[in-house]
């Protein structure tokens, strides 16, 4: 391939790779991770609540991984609660978990920034040999995607098997019980989903640009030499 398109290719890896970092830190900090409504079961179990009247006991519940806000409602209108994850949850949720997911976003940030930075050097400058070259290229590449396949499976086992919404919904209740009642992953979670599918197509692109895969077997040039010396 000329050196001119391979130039294009890095540039445009590069690009994905920079929006990968920056859409990741903005995820980070919001709290449009999850978005669902919850249920006050004891209220709704109190006045034998059916049908519409049960629209007055559910109230709406958002987080991200730092703070989030839920709005509860048990009949008499809904009375909104903000909350932090440090130091406020921490006794409920699991924080090894939690922690782990913020560590991995951090990674992924840093690796993200670190390929774009290489993918511009490999585009405009002298690439280096070994890790600065294209097996470099790969090796940032993977670690971000990893990063971003981890985040989504911890912060999904987080949310859906430790029931990380019921947790935060009955965060100081005495008396009242919640229940969720719809729960679904809002738009920073699926960031981090595209930021994983950008960093495999900057590795589809490095392979597009002509480098072999790391690790892939060389083809063997032993048999093709024999036939060439058998016709002389």
């Amino acid at each position: 391939m000329p050196a001119q398109q391979k130039k294009i290719i890095f540039c445009v890896a590069g690009v994905l790779s920079l929006a990968c970092a920056l859409g990741t830190a903005a995820a980070v900090g919001t709290q449009l991770w999850v978005k669902g409504t919850t249920l006050c079961k004891t209220g709704a179990l109190l006045v034998n609540a059916t049908g519409q009247e049960l629209e007055k006991f559910i109230g709406n519940i958002q987080y991200g991984l730092f703070y989030g806000e839920r709005v509860r409602q048990c009949g008499l209108g809904g009375r909104p609660f903000q909350f932090s994850f440090f130091p406020d949850l921490l006794r409920i949720i699991p924080a090894s978990i939690h922690v782990s997911v913020i560590l991995f976003c951090t990674v992924l940030i840093i690796f993200a920034l670190v390929g774009a930075g290489f993918f511009m050097f490999n585009a405009f400058g002298s690439p280096y040999e070994t890790l600065h070259g294209p097996v470099g290229l790969y090796l940032w590449s993977f670690i971000s995607c990893c990063c971003g396949c981890l985040i989504m499976i911890l912060f999904s086992s987080e949310v859906k098997i430790h029931h990380l919404s019921e947790k935060i919904a009955n965060f100081k209740e005495g008396i009242f019980t919640f229940k969720t009642h719809s729960e679904q992953f809002a738009n920073s979670f699926w960031i981090i989903l595209v930021c994983s599918l950008v960093q495999f197509l900057n590795a589809l692109l490095i392979r597009f640009a002509g480098f072999e895969f790391p690790f892939s077997k060389p083809k063997d040039s032993g048999t093709t030499t024999g036939a060439v010396d058998l016709m002389y």
